[in-house]
């Protein structure tokens, strides 16, 4: 994790001692790329380049310029745009070291197809950044904003989606190579994470934002974007985001809380998910039945209950269980019912347990997929108390 973190670093502070040649270039006239931004704007493509400040990111802390700077053009087409920003900058466009790609909310609502056809045939783009969606606001707009902790915001959005997909759970990382392959499969719709900027975006341009015990403006990752084939047609929101992960068996850990049968709330963390999704055609019916097997750990108690009990313990597990299968299929019903497209690969499912039947249902999958039956069924295990068994708010009762 920490290598991945300081490599740009270290490459950025290596063009200042480097003199000779890389691949027949000089370093120190290449312009180093950490994040690309495009939007649509009429018939035409504006492009933003976050390019890093090498000597900023390599000299001492304090110095009068930010980190980063952000080029942007506008072109008919994003190749042209990317050419054409050497009228703006001195340095050509060095792509290789690209941690996040931002596509606007307009161009997805258009097609993001193109923006990726370019990102594929360029040789000297790696294919391993995160490409997420601009929500509510512009691409160009999310990459103006300066961060704190990471002094280069590219970096510090690809660790912080990277984190947060680990530990949070209702956002994805999506690679080029892996939104390239949902976007030709068959029986899946893919999605992305949404990123938005909070507060003045004004104010998160100037290197005062990265001053402030308080930071003015930040940026944040917000629910899922919703595809059909390479359009925007929708968002999930934080909850519907995470049901899509378990769905995914995405889950790596996450935090969740049920409410006491005599008020109050239990929180728990998850340490373990695993979901199996099986697939099957009666009659020529699809039908798709998801088990949710989860570990929990209890992690906070803000109510008066006794965990000792064996039925205490089961109550949680049950009301943990019947939170979970609720949102689930509420968010399974709602994508069927308001965007009608499989995000889930459920299609997938049944073509890999049917493969004859579904060289039938293939052709009106989408339709099917609007009425077709899930079934969901979550099994919560709690596992750890903590360092406590029982909280103090118990003692407290029993003094009462």
């Amino acid at each position: 994790m920490m290598h991945k973190r300081y490599l740009l670093c270290l490459i950025v502070i290596s063009l200042i001692f480097v003199t000779g040649c890389w691949k027949g270039r000089e370093l120190n006239e290449l312009a180093i790329a950490v994040a690309l931004g495009i939007d649509k704007v009429g018939n035409q493509y504006k492009v933003s380049v976050q390019v890093v400040e090498p000597t900023e990111v390599a000299g001492k802390k304090g110095g009068d310029k930010t980190p980063v700077t952000t080029y942007q053009i506008t072109a008919n087409t994003i190749f042209e745009a990317i050419r054409k920003m050497t009228t703006v900058n001195p340095r050509k466009i060095y792509p290789s070291h690209l941690r996040i790609v931002v596509l606007g909310e307009s161009l997805a609502k258009e097609g993001i197809g193109q923006a990726l056809d370019l990102l594929s045939r360029d040789e000297e783009i790696r294919t391993d950044f995160f490409i997420v969606v601009s929500k509510h606001t512009t691409a160009e707009n999310t990459l103006k904003v300066l961060t704190k902790l990471e002094t280069i915001p590219a970096v510090s959005l690809f660790s912080t989606l990277q984190t947060s997909e680990q530990q949070w759970a209702p956002t994805t990382t999506v690679t080029l190579d892996e939104l390239i392959t949902t976007l030709v499969s068959e029986g899946r719709d893919p999605v992305l994470t949404g990123l938005v900027v909070l507060g003045d975006e004004q104010i998160g341009q100037e290197k005062r934002n990265m001053e402030k015990v308080l930071t003015p403006t930040t940026l944040q990752y917000s629910g899922l974007a919703v595809f059909k084939k390479d359009k925007l047609i929708g968002w999930l929101n934080e909850t519907e985001s995470k049901a899509y992960n378990y769905i995914s068996d995405e889950i790596k850990s996450t935090v969740g809380f049920v409410a006491c049968p005599q008020g109050g709330k239990i929180t728990f963390e998850v340490i373990r998910s695993k979901t199996k999704v099986k697939g099957s055609v009666k009659n020529g019916q699809p039908q798709i039945d998801i088990e949710v097997r989860i570990e929990i750990n209890i992690g906070e108690v803000q109510c008066s209950i006794d965990l000792l009990e064996t039925k205490n313990i089961a109550e949680v597990e049950r009301l943990a269980n019947s939170k979970v299968e609720g949102f689930i299929d509420a968010t399974v019903k709602k994508v069927q019912k308001k965007y009608k497209v499989d995000i889930f690969g459920f299609g997938d499912v049944i073509h890999r347990s049917n493969p004859k039947d579904w060289r039938k249902l293939k052709k009106n999958w989408d339709h099917t997929f609007e009425t077709m039956p899930v079934n969901v069924k979550v099994n919560h295990k709690i596992r750890h108390l903590g360092t406590v068994s029982n909280s103090f708010l118990e003692d407290m009762k029993k003094e009462e």
